[in-house]
């Protein structure tokens, strides 16, 4: 249960104090993105086996939704955004220490475990944390925070790993260095939920999709699937894609294209208050519709340009169309089970971000890396405009 805010009433900004520590978690997530060319050549090993060691991640990720999704509520959520840095600290040093692929793959799953505690008691922590005329600005900083830090970690990997010394290990030490200061931030955030007495035993929640907002759920969930799936593209494959056909041999230049992706999926979940849930859905999935043509015929063309292009105009449609699931989804589910039907959304975004990536390694085998991208490319189209002539059609499974 929310503290009063009596409790949290200052002139200090704290939510914007507890984003700054949702941001430094969440761009440990995101570090290595542009480093996997280096790992293949210090290792050696295929770009399937890139696609699978970030699955891992995205394993990590739903098994943390699925388990302890919900913990935050009873323990609070500091305990629980404390346990996620340490995580991080511990994937970092993973990565520090790698010599092969099973400590890549620890890091990674490590990673995942931390992204999905955050996920849900940061956001929670940063909206509660707001006085009553901040919920919006909170609200946005909650978001600019996660897709933010997302973005911001592939950019500072980049530029340490093409402008500095050690490319493998000064990133983790200067991630290191930030999750330090995140924690100490942690330590002055007040708490904002009251820990009954006796405490509840804390319990896996699972999947839950109530009946009654199944028919809005199924939309959201497929618009979610698809638009995930292009973040996956962008932080496992898309470096790749630059190196091998564009010509793009610079980190810092990969990192900043991947940091394109989640500003402009900032900017779709900030339009998406002008738009309305109602329109913003189908209006997401036209526009990443419009974001895959564009990347496929960069693929097509071998344009740094049109890749840029793409991944602005598709992560718009991201954006837009994820924020747009999340409001609507939250509108149909009841009241007690709102934050499992929520944390069911999430599991369905981040299965999409792994299973179509790694869709795209084994097809690199047989295709190559070009025809994967392309057949991903069709295939996210597909489903895309499913959904938004489906809900086109059945206007009323969008709400009033």
């Amino acid at each position: 249960m929310a503290k009063s805010q009596r409790q949290v009433r200052s002139d200090r900004p704290w939510y914007a104090v507890a984003a700054v520590v949702f941001a430094v978690g969440m761009a440990g997530t995101t570090l290595p993105t542009p480093l996997y060319g280096l790992y293949r050549e210090e290792i050696g090993f295929s770009q399937f086996m890139v696609t699978v060691i970030f699955a891992v991640y995205a394993v990590g990720v739903i098994a943390a939704l699925l388990v302890a999704g919900n913990f935050s509520d009873v323990v609070g959520r500091r305990p629980v955004i404390f346990v996620a840095l340490v995580l991080s600290v511990f994937s970092a040093v993973c990565f520090l220490f790698e010599d092969g692929l099973p400590l890549l793959f620890l890091g990674r799953l490590l990673s995942g475990f931390a992204a999905g505690l955050l996920s849900g008691a940061a956001t929670a922590a940063v909206t509660e944390l707001a006085k009553t005329g901040q919920r919006r600005r909170a609200a946005f900083a909650a978001t600019a925070a996660n897709m933010g830090g997302l973005g911001c970690g592939p950019l500072l990997s980049g530029v340490l790993a093409e402008y500095a010394p050690y490319p493998l290990r000064l990133p983790y030490l200067v991630h290191l260095g930030l999750l330090v200061v995140a924690v100490v931030l942690l330590a002055a955030l007040p708490e904002t939920v009251e820990r009954p007495v006796p405490r509840p035993a804390l319990r896996p929640q699972g999947m839950v999709v109530p009946a009654e907002a199944r028919s809005v759920f199924a939309p959201a969930a497929l618009a979610s699937f698809a638009g995930f799936s292009v973040l996956g593209l962008f932080t496992a494959v898309a470096p790749a894609f630059a190196a091998q056909y564009l010509g793009v041999d610079n980190l810092a230049v990969e990192g900043a294209i991947v940091l394109l992706v989640f500003l402009a999926s900032t900017a779709g979940q900030l339009f998406m208050e002008r738009v309305g849930p109602v329109r913003a859905l189908p209006l997401g999935c036209a526009i990443l519709v419009v974001g895959l043509v564009l990347i496929g015929s960069s693929l097509l063309v071998e344009s740094l340009g049109v890749l840029v292009a793409g991944a602005v105009v598709a992560g718009m449609g991201q954006g837009l169309s994820f924020r747009a699931s999340v409001a609507e989804v939250s509108r149909a589910a009841p009241d007690r089970q709102r934050g499992a039907t929520i944390s069911a959304l999430f599991v369905t975004a981040y299965v999409g971000i792994s299973l179509p990536v790694v869709g795209i390694g084994a097809l690199t085998v047989a295709v190559g890396l070009r025809g994967a991208g392309l057949i991903f490319v069709g295939c996210v189209i597909a489903v895309s405009t499913a959904v938004a002539l489906h809900l086109a059609r059945r206007p009323e499974l969008r709400g009033p």
